[in-house]
């Protein structure tokens, strides 16, 4: 629960996905919580989480604040705003793997919603006069999936190909950050968790062992663009990228990209460049050693309870 990362307020639900209008999980249990407490709210759960961050927003104005507003859109199921419905009343509305038909213009209605909450929100800190002192960061967990067009990116949400695992991100600081400015620093997600904290002024202990950087330096064009080395891993999938080159295991077949000239990953370069991949491969395989030697010594240190 949010409660216990410290925040200190929450409202919305904690499964992976959630009915937008009846507000259950998977198995049609109640999920919709203020605090930890459970609530019965009506109305789209899109709007919900919008009408929230703009009350906290005004509640909060006259100090500094931190808010994480995690819209469930555009995942399924797919329920139209202003349309009430019960995901389990409509089949092509229960998960991915539904008839396509006419699918794709009720999730980029979705979308859209969301859409319209940020702009509510970003109009709410222009209102109040937050706008120059507020860093707002616009990203996402996750390449799309089954209804979206990952273009030029190949694959989707799952995978470790472009299409999963590089997601849009829009930072806005005025007099910080030059507006309409394209960086091409590879960054990620931890990478803000570091860059929020530097923002603040907040000291991060050395036991954190934070695992992103500062980007706001690279974005704010005092450095140059730093050459990062990133991992990642799921079942049936590892990759490395370092610069700009990619080796991707899909299966067991290695395959090498260079990022730079092919986003699309449609030139397997393994051949021409066996050098780039001998050299990333030890690089992978060590980071997949510490990474489940460091879940064994965690496992060993967890007790659970029931």
């Amino acid at each position: 629960s949010p409660g216990a990362h410290g925040f200190d307020y929450f409202f919305g639900f904690k499964s992976g996905f959630t009915d937008y209008w009846q507000h259950t999980d998977g198995d049609g249990q109640p999920d919709l919580f203020e605090n930890d407490h459970p609530v019965e709210v009506t109305g789209y759960m899109t709007d919900l989480i919008t009408e929230r961050s703009v009350r906290f927003i005004e509640q909060n104005a006259q100090r500094p604040f931190f808010i994480d507003v995690a819209y469930n859109a555009a995942h399924w199921p797919y329920q139209l705003p202003d349309t009430p419905s019960k995901a389990r009343d409509n089949a092509r509305h229960l998960g991915p793997f539904d008839d396509a038909t006419n699918i794709r213009a009720d999730y980029v209605a979705m979308l859209e919603r969301a859409d319209q909450g940020v702009g509510r929100i970003l109009e709410t800190l222009d209102t109040l006069g937050l706008r120059e002192n507020t860093l707002v960061i616009f990203t996402n967990d996750n390449g799309g999936e089954w209804l979206s067009r990952n273009t030029p990116l190949f694959h989707h949400k799952g995978t470790v190909w472009e299409g999963g695992i590089r997601v849009p991100a829009v930072i806005r600081w005025p007099g910080r950050i030059p507006a309409g400015s394209v960086s091409g620093q590879v960054g990620i997600t931890m990478d803000l968790t570091a860059s929020i904290l530097a923002a603040t002024g907040t000291p991060v202990p050395a036991e954190a062992r934070l695992e992103g950087i500062n980007l706001l330096p690279v974005l704010e064009g005092r450095v140059p663009e730093i050459e990062r080395t990133l991992f990642w891993r799921v079942v049936g999938q590892t990759t490395v990228r370092s610069g700009d080159w990619k080796l991707l295991f899909d299966g067991a077949r290695p395959l090498l990209f260079n990022l730079r000239t092919d986003i699309g990953e449609r030139e397997n370069l393994i051949g021409q460049r066996s050098d780039v991949a001998r050299r990333l491969r030890p690089l992978l395989e060590a980071w997949q050693e510490d990474v489940d030697a460091d879940a064994k010594g965690v496992a060993s240190r967890t007790t659970v309870t029931r």
